[in-house]
């Protein structure tokens, strides 16, 4: 039995990565199918705060489409630029399918400069991590990142499960399988354990150092208003919860930094004008840290 479950285990993975032509037809549909399918999480009210809403957002779905990618190819150039015009095609099209759903319209695309970095890197990483085809040691070692990044989201998705079942449990098993399929696929002999140990010792080593929520980040403000240089704000002093002004151009931003939970009262004074906020800095469902501001 346990050599049936094996061979299963084996042909699926040499099929996976290694037996699927990876043709430029097949990459462009496969990216056009993927924007459609990302579109559609992130749309869909169903899908909000759910381990496939995270598609939109966060990199496991998108290392599992590349390393299928990579492994099908047969050279180090050809896994590059299959990669790198895969993302080119699915990362734009998913948003320019959100527009019309989307209260934000275009402006939706002020989050793709963050997709487009991680777009033009996928050149470079995608003609390294081909190598992981050779099946050696060097296999292990550029492998390392990804299962030390799939440990601590299985970790942290877990966690969250554990306090908000079943929420993210489908991140989790996801994760844990594509450590699982790495290892079998790619690393072979005793460099399956460490590949393994690897990923559990990142999601330990979390487990230890993450005590403390650090947030960090840039929110618009409530009606748009245009603040002038002079424009300052005016708050109960907290070194746990921070709100500065950030200066943008015409956009009214605000920078909020925050080791806690909470909500937070502050006023911006500019000239003779005030504008009144609350801050919230919450976890929501999902179990991400989140920022709200509303006026007052």
């Amino acid at each position: 039995m346990q050599r049936e479950h094996k061979n299963i285990f084996t042909r699926l993975t040499n099929k996976l990565y290694g037996g699927i032509p990876m043709s430029w037809p097949v990459v462009i549909l496969s990216a056009v199918g993927v924007a459609l399918l990302t579109a559609a999480f992130l749309v869909a009210p169903v899908f909000q705060n759910t381990s496939f809403e995270r598609m939109g957002v966060y990199l496991e779905a998108w290392i599992f489409f590349a390393v299928i990618i990579m492994a099908n190819c047969k050279k180090p150039l050809e896994s590059a630029c299959k990669t790198f015009v895969f993302f080119l095609i699915s990362q734009p099209l998913s948003y320019l399918l959100q527009v019309p759903f989307s209260w934000q319209g275009w402006g939706l695309f002020r989050y793709y400069g963050y997709w487009f970095v991680l777009t033009v890197l996928t050149f470079p990483a995608a003609f390294i991590g081909w190598y992981i085809t050779k099946k050696n040691w060097l296999s292990l070692l550029i492998l390392a990142p990804v299962l030390v990044y799939l440990g601590i989201t299985a970790y942290q998705s877990g966690l969250h499960c554990i306090h908000h079942f079943p929420y993210l449990l489908i991140t989790l098993l996801f994760c844990l399988l594509q450590i699982v399929l790495y290892g079998i696929a790619f690393l072979p002999g005793v460099k399956k354990l460490i590949g393994f140990a690897v990923a559990v010792l990142a999601a330990v080593a979390l487990a230890l150092t993450s005590r403390t929520l650090e947030v960090n980040a840039a929110n618009f403000l409530p009606g748009d208003p245009i603040l002038t240089e002079s424009a300052a704000i005016v708050m109960q002093e907290d070194p746990n919860l921070v709100v500065t002004i950030e200066r943008t151009g015409q956009d009214s931003m605000v920078r909020v930094q925050a080791k806690r939970y909470g909500d937070v009262d502050f006023t911006i004074a500019d000239g003779d004008r005030e504008y009144r906020y609350t801050v919230s800095v919450y976890e929501d469902d999902a179990g991400h840290a989140q920022i709200r501001i509303e006026e007052r």
